[in-house]
């Protein structure tokens, strides 16, 4: 089915602290990824390959290098990205190279973004508003859940994953009925009576969303969470509105730590392929990654092994270095990184431009110094939260 009335609301404002370093130079959505493309590649890929013709960028920190890669690989490119409130300055040209934007209002939270966005997300043209993260990993044609969608009649329609109930305490849980109306969703609870999580990628009819969205901001500024699954999905469904939940049985996975960034790229190598390379978006280089079957691993179209190195079920990025000698087990070599020869690596990742010359071990290094968030259940949750098809 035409998308043609379907508009994307990209969400893409987070600090990524708990991605440590990895961040340090770099805005959460830019982090690469599956040595093809970046972070916010996945969301925007899907869009434009299920023919949603806009998208919104909600994003908020070190925004300038994000609306750059967007320009240079996506905007006009079977979808047109919306700058929100800096649109006409972007395509203006009025904007030297390197100038940094006018600062955004603060947000308190992901309704926040819709809020205070509301002229561009809810611009005329538009019949329903797909919900979109810049830091989820999937592969996804929209149409069929947009169908869906609207064939319910639906106010609101979110993806969902079945996992082990075990594990569900650890996420959002959805309770539905036998017709998949959802009748709760309830953050991280302690006794789960479901074994669905939401996906956080959701389509709600626009004017609905317009009319929550502003019913909560009425309430105050400390009435409220400012968040989409805390607030204003629960407030549809206590109001008795139509919320349908969409299962997904694809690969999924929500990269927010540094920890779920290592393990979901090494998930990568599992036969049969999660997300075989030729299905990767390419924003890192033209060419998709290759398998490599006697070291089990994930490279870039330009990496060479070279003889007298050792790799071991890893991830090789574009333009990184591995010399005769170098040993790499389990680990994530970013772009621009080289291993020298006699350098031990195992369970780790050798960050963008790092010259790593002795041994690493594990991530410790990498992990943020300060407090910034719940400590990550990646190590309980790790298989069922992105169960593979």
């Amino acid at each position: 089915m035409t998308l043609h009335d379907v508009r994307a609301a990209l969400l893409a404002g987070g600090l990524g602290e708990r991605m440590g370093h990895l961040t340090d130079t770099l805005c959460k959505p830019l982090v690469p990824y599956a040595a093809s493309c970046r972070l916010v590649d996945f969301s925007v890929a899907n869009a434009a390959r299920s023919g949603v013709p806009e998208i919104v960028l909600l994003s908020l920190h070190r925004e300038r290098d994000l609306i750059d890669h967007l320009r240079a690989h996506w905007d006009g490119r079977g979808v047109r990205i919306n700058y929100g409130p800096h649109d006409h300055l972007i395509r203006s040209g009025a904007l030297a190279p390197g100038e940094p934007l006018p600062p955004r209002p603060p947000e308190a939270g992901t309704a926040d973004a819709l809020l205070t966005n509301a002229d561009h997300v809810f611009a005329p043209g538009a019949r329903d508003i797909l919900i979109q993260h810049a830091d989820h990993v999937y592969v996804h044609d929209y149409g069929p859940m947009v169908a869906a969608h609207r064939t319910a009649g639906a106010d609101a329609t979110i993806g969902v994953q079945r996992i082990e109930r075990r594990f569900v305490h650890l996420f959002g849980m959805v309770d539905v009925d036998p017709d998949l109306r959802v009748r709760r969703l309830v953050e991280k609870p302690a006794e789960p009576t479901s074994d669905l999580v939401f996906t956080a990628f959701c389509l709600f009819r626009a004017d609905v969303l317009h009319d929550v969205l502003h019913s909560l901001a009425a309430l105050g500024q400390d009435r409220w969470q400012h968040d989409i699954s805390r607030d204003v999905l629960p407030l549809m469904i206590r109001e008795g509105r139509h919320v349908q939940a969409y299962p997904i049985t694809g690969y999924w996975a929500d990269i927010g730590t540094v920890e779920r960034y290592h393990l979901e790229q090494l998930k990568l190598l599992d036969r049969p392929f999660p997300l075989p390379p030729d299905t990767l978006p390419r924003t890192l280089t033209d060419a998709p990654p290759r398998h490599l079957d006697g070291p089990r691993s994930l490279a870039g179209a330009d990496v060479t092994v070279p003889p007298g190195a050792v790799i071991r079920s890893s991830v090789l990025f574009p333009g990184c270095v591995i010399e005769p000698g170098a040993e790499v087990n389990r680990s994530l070599i970013l772009p621009g990184a080289t291993v020298r020869a006699g350098a031990r690596l195992d369970g780790t990742i050798a960050a963008t431009g790092e010259d790593i010359t002795g041994t690493r071990t594990g991530l410790a290094g990498l992990t943020p110094t300060r407090a910034a968030g719940p400590p990550d259940p990646t190590t309980a949750a790790r298989e069922p939260r992105h169960p593979q098809p």
